[in-house]
């Protein structure tokens, strides 16, 4: 299964930013039939994890994939599950 991987690292105090980039991340997958996407927030308050999490449970979003699978090992990961 091929992957695609998005670090938030960069942009992670810039908001409309991170949306973009997550937004284009996910067409991305979906326009090259990527099965998994995985976003690094990066571990520190939490706070840009539950942006990404809050931004993947908008309706039109989450109609796109199959599921998010959180990092047992790593809290500052998450992988999006496409089904194409």
């Amino acid at each position: 299964m091929s992957t695609h991987k998005l670090d938030l690292h960069d942009i992670y105090n810039r908001g409309e930013e991170i949306d973009r980039a997550l937004q284009e991340a996910m067409e991305f997958c979906a326009e090259r039939r990527i099965g998994l996407l995985e976003i690094i927030p990066g571990k520190g308050s939490g706070q840009l994890k539950m942006k990404v999490l809050r931004f993947l449970q908008q309706p039109q979003v989450k109609r796109t994939y199959h599921r998010i699978d959180k990092d047992r090992d790593n809290h500052g990961r998450l992988f999006v599950r496409f089904r194409h």
